[in-house]
């Protein structure tokens, strides 16, 4: 029994999708806001959620409804590798962590491989065709916001081996729709999907702190540097 999946996936996470784009770190760099400290970290979970997410993919890469959208060209571990290397240099293994709300998302990736495998499809689904739907924008925000020269800490939103992204995300749409799942197992992939949205914000919500200290810090030198530049130039008037 075939269900229309891809359509119950985009309706049924709607409202995820915009608390996620509300949440404070998402809305900054939206707005171009973007402190390289807060994003490095994020960079490091999405490492261990991807490694996680792309290791149990690849171990049930033959399983009847997993092996329908198991295509190891949307891979992100060794581009998010390439990235941890330009943001901590060569000794980023012993550099990086794993935060609770991203370890949280690895367990429960682990998880649902371990018992239910037809919920990687929800995982699958909201990393990679955010990541596909919206990877250009986010590499340009990113490039202006850190000053970041082409092909520097965004190798990310790079996918090489996806020549035409439109025509991609249409086969990945209809294969979602092709699986051998029925109506129940379906809304349980929602469920899971809304789930997963939970568990991004999440990891973005523990960036906040870092976010708002570091505009804090900004927004202080700037007003120190106007004060002092004031002062000068006070001064050399009234000589």
């Amino acid at each position: 029994m075939s269900v229309n999946l891809a359509t119950m996936l985009r309706e049924g996470t709607k409202k995820s999708h915009t608390m996620a784009e509300n949440v404070g770190f998402v809305k900054c760099f939206l707005k171009g806001v973007v402190e390289k400290k807060s994003y490095r970290k994020l960079v490091a979970n999405l490492y261990f959620v991807y490694s996680a997410m792309e290791e149990e993919m690849e171990k049930l890469q033959d399983h009847p409804v997993v092996s329908k959208i198991y295509f190891p060209e949307l891979n992100r571990k060794q581009s998010l590798e390439q990235d941890l290397y330009f943001y901590y240099g060569s000794n980023w293994r012993e550099e990086v962590t794993l935060s609770e709300a991203g370890k949280a998302y690895v367990e429960r990736i682990q998880q649902v491989a371990d018992s239910q495998p037809e919920l990687l499809v929800a995982h699958s689904y909201t990393r990679y065709l955010g990541d596909l739907s919206g990877g250009q924008i986010l590499k340009k925000i990113s490039q202006r916001a850190m000053n970041l020269a082409d092909g520097q800490g965004t190798a990310f939103y790079e996918f090489e081996d996806i020549t035409d992204e439109k025509a991609f995300k249409n086969e990945y749409r209809q294969r979602m729709n092709e699986l051998p799942i029925d109506q129940k197992t379906a809304e349980r992939i929602v469920d899971e999907a809304n789930a997963a949205f939970g568990m991004n914000m999440n990891m973005f919500k523990e960036l906040e702190g870092n976010l708002i200290k570091a505009i804090g810090q900004m927004l202080f030198n700037t007003l120190t540097r106007r004060r002092v530049s004031g002062s000068t130039e006070l001064a050399t008037a009234e000589q």
